[in-house]
């Protein structure tokens, strides 16, 4: 692992604050929690940890190289798949941060390991950390396939964009209540919508809702 002195550039990094790339963490105390972090920015579109940096900006430093290893095993052993990471140390007012960068993860979704050993996906909204959905899900395997566009639309495909169009944003379970639709073919068809770009997922008072893009 690397060591620097780059006062400047964490400054820099800090005066950002915590948004959908960076997030701040004064210490490292639940692997698991770390790894919820590490899956929903590999699920996302990567990002940054600052290390010994508190939710106000205020530099604390690290004490101990645990948060390493805490690290290490979060991306490693509680994350499935494994999650690639870079580790360095900053010198930044006489105190140790330490700056822990994720790459987006190629094949997608990366799931945390809880306590109970359930894994969960997570996706990175704004500067939260929100469980991934069944449609999330579903997209992502759909993104492994190699199937070619989608050009026409079935009846109940036609039927799901119309409710959509009228209704400006639904949840999930309102698209198959009002849809009529059995809930694993909704979910199939919004995943499909949002991987050629006709729907988007809108994190919104603490749901998400899907609606059409605007053209």
């Amino acid at each position: 692992m690397k060591e620097r002195s780059g006062e400047t550039y964490i400054q820099e990094l800090i005066k950002e604050g915590e948004h959908q790339q960076q997030d701040f963490k004064f210490e490292i105390s639940d692997v698991c929690k770390i790894a919820k972090s590490l899956s929903a920015f590999a699920n996302t579109d990567g990002g940054r940890l600052l290390i010994g940096v508190k939710d106000n900006g205020k530099i604390a430093g690290v004490h101990s190289e645990e948060e390493q290893y805490m690290i290490q095993a979060a991306a490693e052993l509680f994350c499935v798949p494994p999650v690639a990471f870079e580790m360095t140390t900053y010198i930044v007012e006489g105190k140790q941060v330490l700056l822990t960068e994720i790459k987006r993860a190629r094949k997608r979704p990366v799931y945390a390991k809880g306590e109970d050993g359930k894994l969960t996906a997570y996706v990175r909204v704004a500067d939260e950390n929100i469980l991934a959905t069944p449609v999330h899900l579903r997209y992502w395997q759909q993104s492994e396939s190699q199937s070619g566009e989608l050009t026409v639309y079935s009846e109940r495909e036609q039927h799901l964009l119309s409710l959509l169009n009228e209704c400006r944003m639904l949840t999930l379970n309102k698209c198959c209540k009002l849809s009529g639709l059995p809930r694993p073919v909704t979910i199939k068809l919004l995943a499909r919508f949002i991987r050629y770009g006709i729907v988007e997922a809108i994190y919104k008072e603490h749901q998400f809702y899907f609606t059409q893009r605007n053209s």
